[in-house]
């Protein structure tokens, strides 16, 4: 049980990619948290780990159980959008395996992700948190992210609409 072991946080790897797509394809197929609506194979995901170096204000910090290297999750700070004044400016998310929610994984994630950033040219975070995500929405109110408000049914997965509550916090 990953409650029962030491966790450590680190910096992603590429030997973390399998893993890595493995966790976010639970969520593409089985979960509205993300939007994306088709699995990945871990080359398709290559790009995305390599746009998260271990320097910068776009990072990847991955848990893992002490004992065996098993990943229980991994936070991300990416461009919050693509326009030059934007670049202070990340969206911030977490994804944890399945079995390693409730935890304090999530937790341990974001310590280390703000901690990363701290020294970096990062003036706010975002969070888009599909509806309803309680544990999510109580992760980020944890971190002092603020409301700013919904965009009302912008994403359509499994035959519905969704809501995304945005969430902001000053770095």
């Amino acid at each position: 049980m990953p409650g029962r072991t030491e966790v450590q946080v680190r910096a992603g790897a590429e030997s973390d990619l399998t893993a890595l797509t493995d966790i976010y394809n639970h969520y593409v197929r089985e979960t509205p948290i993300t939007f994306d609506t088709v699995a990945f194979t871990p080359q398709e995901r290559r790009p995305w780990l390599l746009s998260h170096p271990e320097d910068g204000p776009y990072r990847l910090k991955v848990a893992v159980r002490a004992d065996t290297q098993e990943i229980l999750g991994y936070a991300t700070s990416s461009p919050y959008r693509a326009k030059p004044a934007y670049s202070t400016s990340v969206e911030v998310t977490v994804y944890l395996a399945p079995e390693a929610g409730g935890l304090g994984i999530g937790t341990l994630l974001y310590e280390a992700l703000f901690e990363a950033l701290s020294g970096e040219d990062v003036h706010r975070a975002y969070a888009g948190i599909a509806q309803p995500n309680e544990a999510s929405t109580r992760l980020h109110a944890r971190f002092g992210f603020r409301y700013v408000g919904t965009y009302r049914e912008v994403g359509r997965k499994f035959g519905r609409y969704w809501d995304v509550a945005w969430y902001e916090k000053d770095l």
